[in-house]
């Protein structure tokens, strides 16, 4: 354990965590480093600054966005390579973590330059924490806003034994929900976490099926922004391979494959991966 201040280390890249809403959620470590530090990259000056200037913290400051990450990075390796320290940090929570920040460790871990993490906030950690989910978990970070390719992207991971985990923003919250009920069925239970760590913070459990129904109840519902937590699908029985390969046979004589292995996964309970093989199986048989 440290008591004493930690500042800056030169020719370090610091990736800080700063608040997702409440500003005290910052650690003494990410202060240490953002009073000490030579310069701070942020993906806006201006929220940046807004913290800084609550901690009265005075610091040179540049920007580091998506728009901007690659030529950014560049400058910054060659600042810490001349042996000054940066530190990086998002709007809110860990850098990285569908914010900015991930290409320019990757730059800067090609460069030989030396990288520490300053661990604090993140929304997916904060809604976790409440959503009682035991076992593995899946973090599939924002979805595509298009609904052909949400509702494909969500397709690639519903028979995967993981709760899923997601952000989304206020404007499509509805549709999201909406395709994860589509695809993920009304069984699996969904947490809402909204606007986590702020004046309205809000979590809110319910089935699938009822989560449409909660949104379109009351407009708060649809504001702010959202993690959303999915319990993992319930564990399917073995299927019998005798009455999958009799429905399969079936259904292949008049539909596609794919289309086949969903309904015979609805028929007979099997997981859809499974049947998905076994109807390739029989497809080599005849």
């Amino acid at each position: 354990m440290f008591d004493a201040p930690q500042p800056a280390r030169p020719g370090t890249l610091h990736i800080v965590a700063t608040p997702i809403g409440n500003l005290r959620d910052i650690s003494p470590r990410a202060l240490d480093v953002l009073k000490t530090v030579d310069l701070i990259a942020a993906e806006d000056t201006r929220t940046t600054q807004g913290l800084l200037v609550a901690y009265g913290i005075q610091a040179k400051l540049t920007a580091l966005h998506e728009h901007n990450e690659q030529s950014a990075a560049t400058r910054l390796i060659e600042t810490l390579r001349a042996g000054k320290s940066v530190a990086y940090v998002s709007d809110a929570g860990t850098p990285g973590i569908s914010d900015p920040g991930a290409r320019l460790v990757a730059a800067a871990r090609a460069a030989g330059v030396t990288i520490s993490p300053i661990p604090g906030p993140s929304a997916v950690a904060a809604a976790l924490s409440v959503a009682g989910i035991e076992g593995a978990w899946l973090f599939l970070g924002f979805p595509p806003a298009k609904a052909a390719a949400r509702r494909k992207s969500l397709e690639a991971v519903a028979d995967l034994p993981f709760a899923l985990v997601l952000y989304e923003a206020p404007h499509r919250v509805e549709e999201t929900v909406a395709d994860l009920l589509t695809v993920l069925g009304g069984e699996r239970s969904i947490l809402f976490g909204r606007e986590i760590s702020k004046r309205f913070e809000q979590f809110h459990a319910c089935a699938l099926a009822e989560a449409p129904a909660w949104l379109a109840a009351d407009d708060n519902h649809r504001r702010g922004e959202f993690v959303l937590v999915i319990s993992a699908p319930a564990e399917a029985p073995p299927a019998d391979d005798a009455e999958a390969r009799r429905v399969l046979a079936i259904l292949l004589e008049e539909l596609p494959l794919k289309q086949a292995a969903h309904l015979a996964a609805r028929l007979t309970g099997g997981r859809k991966n499974r049947l998905y093989e076994l109807a390739l199986t029989l497809k080599q048989e005849t």
